[in-house]
């Protein structure tokens, strides 16, 4: 019984339960009466109460955080206290997940990237179709932006088809420095190791056993998993292409990421250069894109 509340409601069951005055019963509880006498004039606006049930109907994956950027990039003027309480008094609140705890060991920080397309990561997935056969994704992130760079869809995808996609890839965003993989058949077979001796991209091979060192694209499937595919049932492969596609634009374009100071990858992309990733830099916009490139990672703690 430490908040004022609690102890208002103490000292109003005294009185009503014992028929002490409230002089008295606010003595007995130990508690001011002006705080007994204390009524809320705070109402809270139906307008950002609707909203933020549709989001969290639309969204049922995020946090209050994600919601509270999201009806601020709406233009509702509230802080992140007040869409914690709507969000908690609504039933909105997530169910958190009890982690097993683990011993660790001590790891060596890694370079963060300071430009679209030094670094890229990617990984593979897995899912089942209403039928009960399988399929995989194949999921590609520039690891500054946080941008999904492609999300392939198949029932196999061998290396030929992972060299594929990632030309498609560069053939819109340019080809990357390095790309940050684990040691999976279709990593460390022929046809991509041609790829990236051919087009100049470094190939970094984490640790077997050890997918922390692919985090950041990690961190993306379990987005992917926990806001997608666990929220929908596939009736077959084009559903399953539609419904991911629809994601992935949702993702790039409208959802808030917190490690990008609640800008969207897409914003951050066109941020961090002041143009769009795809455009070719002239050299006299060299020396102003630097400072963009300064400002927007000093915004985001990477520097």
């Amino acid at each position: 019984m430490v908040t004022p509340a609690a102890r208002r409601q103490a000292a109003q069951l005294a009185g009503e339960e014992y028929g002490l005055s409230e002089r008295r019963a606010s003595r007995l509880v130990g508690v001011p009466r002006s705080t007994v006498r204390y009524r809320t004039r705070r109402t809270d606006p139906e307008a950002l109460c609707t909203r933020l049930r549709a989001l969290a109907t639309e969204r049922p994956r995020a946090g209050y955080r994600t919601l509270w950027r999201c009806v601020r990039r709406e233009g509702f003027a509230v802080n992140h206290k007040r869409v914690h309480r709507l969000y908690r008094r609504a039933g909105l609140a997530l169910r958190r997940r009890v982690r097993k705890k683990r011993t660790r060991e001590a790891r060596e920080p890694i370079a963060a990237p300071t430009r679209l397309n030094q670094r890229w990561s990617m990984d593979f997935m897995r899912d089942t179709l209403a039928s009960g056969r399988a399929f995989r994704t194949f999921n590609v992130v520039d690891d500054l932006s946080r941008e999904s760079r492609a999300i392939e869809i198949d029932h196999s995808l061998p290396g030929l088809r992972v060299v594929r996609t990632l030309d498609a890839i560069a053939a819109v965003h340019g080809y990357p420095e390095e790309i940050v993989c684990d040691n999976g058949p279709e990593f460390t077979g022929r046809a991509l190791d041609q790829w990236a001796y051919q087009h100049g991209v470094r190939l970094r091979f984490i640790e077997p056993g050890r997918p922390v060192q692919n985090a950041i694209v990690e961190s993306f499937n379990g987005r992917v998993r926990d806001e997608c595919l666990n929220q929908h049932w596939f009736l077959d492969l084009a559903d399953a292409r539609r419904i991911i596609a629809a994601w992935r634009q949702d993702y790039n374009t409208r959802r808030p990421h917190s490690a990008l100071g609640g800008r969207t990858p897409e914003e951050f992309a066109k941020v961090i250069v002041g143009r769009s990733p795809a455009e070719p830099a002239g050299a006299d916009q060299e020396e102003q894109e630097t400072t963009t490139e300064n400002k927007a990672l000093t915004a985001v703690g990477l520097t």
